[in-house]
């Protein structure tokens, strides 16, 4: 179903400023695949795109070249578009630091924490503003802004502040196009249901649905999708498959999703002395767990999420990776029997290795009066590393050599690392077969990945070598080029063009709660 879009290629006539919101029915309906897969599919066809989310909740995050820090999918989504991230594209960044407060991002700089009360009411409707003119400058630049909504935009009870929903479809004049995971069962409902609690000038908005990881024969599915057109007014844009492993990154809010690239299971593999099995220790508050990406893209690396002392027994290396509460993650790790399990393999000369928030737990000290306001807290002793959390957050962009090879990462942290021994590794250092590192997204660099794992594989008595040919940017792209490829062939690409280019359509009806 391959179309090219009307009007030439960029710069041949199109006008600049079209626009599309992809909202869902629930959280993880399948957004941020169909806005990243829309962003790919215009790309290939020469439109000059960019991704927008007016307002995200992540714990995932990236440092845009400016030094800015956004949404890690948002990120994912401009790589989809062929054009580098900015903060424009993900105004207003919320950083869970538990059940009820968050770290505000505000284009990119952190502004504060907030309650979630306190949040939703006159602070967000004082961003409504900045959001809309981030928005307006993309749509000024570009020829289509593929815009990402939140959770559901019937969440009805938040719908007077909404900045990332019906709010900015409504201010922008976007037409709004709602997903639904049909895996989950019920998706009917939800279509119907999303657009009736919608009121009636949010609904004008709606132009239709598209129907996500659908498996089986699509013709058993269009007497249904017959029928949700007869009682919304509303056709449905296209059907897509449920598609493996696509791996791209995700949003997670205060749920971490251990899916993405990483290969897990239940019940580990039989070990060979060809395979290295990496354990990640599933701390509180979890956050760029796209670190060990890289590693489970390598042929006989498996990557598996731990919570028990047991779970690290077998492993080759521990990772203890980022965490937006140090504090609580070293009160976990003891809690849990954890922080024994890792002190027992250092002693033994057993790979670990620390990434941020992982690193400075693995240290000797931590001065703490910004994140937990804890004060002074004993480390794990590892490492020679005194910490101390200052106010003012570090958002970096280092590049640098380690092992003997050329290495790229990022910097999202408040904690200052004062380093007093040890062997110099990235920002941090080494202690025997422990690692410790500020740098996230370092093992994405490939040689000094595969210089990485030959040094665990050594220490942890393994045969196994890193394959030579394993290109971690060159996977990404194909995994960014099968969502295109999802959208090419599934949806209906000349109608989504139409409503990209030419903005809501007139004169939907309107349908009422309980209208069957």
């Amino acid at each position: 179903m391959s179309r090219s879009v009307n009007g030439g290629t960029a710069g041949g006539g199109r006008r600049r400023g079209g626009g599309l919101l992809v909202a869902g029915t629930t959280s993880d309906a399948g957004k941020s695949v169909v806005t990243a897969g829309i962003c790919r599919w215009l790309a290939r066809q020469g439109v000059r795109v960019a991704p927008f989310k007016g307002q995200n909740m992540s714990l995932n995050s990236f440092v845009t070249r400016e030094g800015a820090e956004i949404g890690r999918a948002q990120a994912m989504q401009a790589q989809a578009a062929r054009v580098e991230p900015t903060a424009l594209m993900n105004p207003v960044l919320l950083k869970p630091g538990g059940d009820r407060t968050s770290q505000v991002v505000l284009l990119g700089k952190p502004v504060g924490e907030m309650s979630a009360r306190g949040y939703h009411g006159e602070r967000q409707h004082a961003l409504r503003e900045t959001v809309v003119e981030c928005l307006e400058q993309l749509r000024g630049t570009y020829e289509a802004v593929i815009c990402e909504g939140a959770g559901s935009p019937a969440e009805i009870n938040l719908r007077r502040t909404d900045i990332v929903n019906m709010g900015i479809a409504r201010a922008a004049r976007l037409p709004v196009l709602v997903v639904g995971d049909i895996d989950r069962g019920g998706v009917f409902a939800q279509f119907f249901g999303t657009t009736a609690l919608l009121a009636a000038e949010d609904q004008q908005l709606v132009a239709g649905y598209l129907v996500n990881k659908f498996r089986g024969d699509v013709t058993l599915l269009e007497p249904g999708l017959d029928m949700l057109r007869g009682l919304t007014g509303r056709g449905t844009y296209g059907v897509l498959p449920y598609a493996h492993g696509l791996g791209i990154d995700e949003e997670d809010g205060l749920r971490v999703s251990l899916r993405g690239a990483v290969r897990e299971s239940a019940v580990a593999p039989p070990l060979g002395e060809d395979l290295l099995r990496v354990a990640v220790c599933a701390v509180p508050l979890m956050s760029n767990f796209t670190d060990v990406d890289a590693l489970a893209a390598e042929p006989g690396v498996v990557v598996r999420f731990a919570d028990r002392p047991q779970e690290l027994a077998d492993a080759d290396l521990v990772i203890v990776p980022g965490t937006r509460g140090t504090v609580r993650a070293l009160a976990w790790l003891r809690e849990r029997g954890l922080a024994e399990a890792l002190a027992r393999r250092a002693a033994e000369g057993r790979p670990v290795l620390g990434i941020c928030g992982g690193f400075q737990a693995l240290g000797e000290r931590i001065e703490d009066e910004v994140e937990s306001r804890a004060g002074e807290v004993e480390g794990l002793g590892l490492l020679p590393v005194r910490v101390r959390f200052a106010r003012d957050k570090t958002l970096a962009r280092p590049a640098g050599k380690a092992l003997g090879e050329h290495v790229e990462g990022y910097e999202i942290h408040h904690g200052v690392a004062e380093v007093l021994g040890g062997e110099p590794f990235l920002d941090g250092c080494r202690v025997g077969a422990v690692w410790g590192t500020h740098w996230h997204g370092s093992l994405e660099s490939d040689a000094f990945r595969r210089a990485f794992l030959r040094e665990v594989a050594a220490a942890a008595g393994r045969r196994f070598t890193p394959a030579p040919d394993t290109a971690f940017g060159t996977l990404r792209e194909e995994q960014l080029d099968r969502l295109g490829d999802l959208i090419e062939e599934h949806a209906d690409t000349d109608a989504l063009w139409k409503l990209i280019e030419s903005g809501p359509l007139v004169g939907l009806p309107f349908v009422p709660p309980g209208a069957p």
